[in-house]
């Protein structure tokens, strides 16, 4: 039984090897094209951003139909009563 973690390791670092010594271009072309995506996408928040949550079903608020507005009543004509059959109008100006 081998005991040094080097020696248990020895065959994962040989297939590493044989890896990147056939596919190594081909790897490094992949990462190259995709490191614009990866960077792009954790500008954006990729790692940090919320998982958007679940929204509760909430009933839609009840309409509510608005009938025309009347004004109020004018008050009745209090105060100064006309002079000589004037409409009670003021003349700015004397002619």
């Amino acid at each position: 039984m081998k005991q040094h973690p080097i020696e248990t390791l020895d065959p994962v670092f040989r297939w590493l090897d044989y890896v990147i010594a056939e596919y190594g271009l081909y790897i490094y072309m992949v990462v190259v094209w995709l490191s614009p995506l990866l960077i792009t996408w954790i500008l954006t928040g990729g790692f940090w951003r919320r998982r958007p949550r679940r929204r509760r079903i909430v009933k839609p608020p009840p309409i509510i139909i608005q009938t025309k507005a009347t004004p109020p009543p004018l008050p009745p004509n209090v105060g100064r009563k006309p002079v000589n059959g004037t409409d009670g109008d003021i003349q700015a100006f004397a002619i």
